[in-house]
């Protein structure tokens, strides 16, 4: 079991390394994360310094980490919650990683379990989000009683292959 907690902006930069780290192992494992190869620990940082950390000092979005027994970072999923009026009742799940090397653990299902009690905390009453088509984690999100909504085709580069454009398939749970 993993120690879930959430991160804050000010923790996100004393965390910056650990994050980059998975951030970029995830890359080069290939997730369908929004990044695509040649990406290296510059990349990486930069993407937590300048777009999660102000998201994250704005109140737009909520960030957790989890923690292996040794302290190691080996996780993290962000809630987007910044909405415009007419969605306040919703929140987008989004960058949901695991370090390749603790993966099948159960550390994404618990950062799920954790991202949705937040969302509950903040009365939202539908999660959605966006996953790579026949991915690993969709059966993940299915178990989670998350559904399908459709599926669009070619929608992002392949993070390894710029030849290949992946689908991905739009879910939601209302909680």
């Amino acid at each position: 079991m993993a120690a879930i907690e959430p991160l804050d902006a000010e923790g996100l930069i004393c965390e910056i390394q650990p994050l980059s780290r998975i951030l970029t192992a995830c890359v080069h494992a290939g997730a369908s994360i929004g990044f695509v190869l040649p990406f290296g620990m510059d990349d990486a940082r930069a993407f937590w310094r300048d777009a999660i950390g102000p998201a994250l000092a704005r109140g737009d979005k909520l960030m957790l980490i989890a923690r292996n027994e040794a302290g190691k970072i080996v996780g993290t999923g962000q809630l987007h919650i910044g909405n415009l009026p007419n969605q306040a009742h919703r929140a987008e799940v989004s960058k949901l990683m695991v370090d390749p090397a603790a993966r099948r653990q159960g550390i994404a299902r618990q950062i799920m379990q954790a991202l949705e009690a937040l969302a509950k905390e903040r009365r939202r009453t539908l999660l959605t989000l966006d996953t790579r088509s026949d991915d690993a984690a969709e059966p993940l999100y299915l178990s989670l009683g998350y559904k399908a909504a459709g599926r669009i085709p070619g929608y992002a580069q392949n993070a390894i292959d710029p030849t290949v454009f992946d689908s991905t398939t739009y879910m939601y749970k209302e909680l």
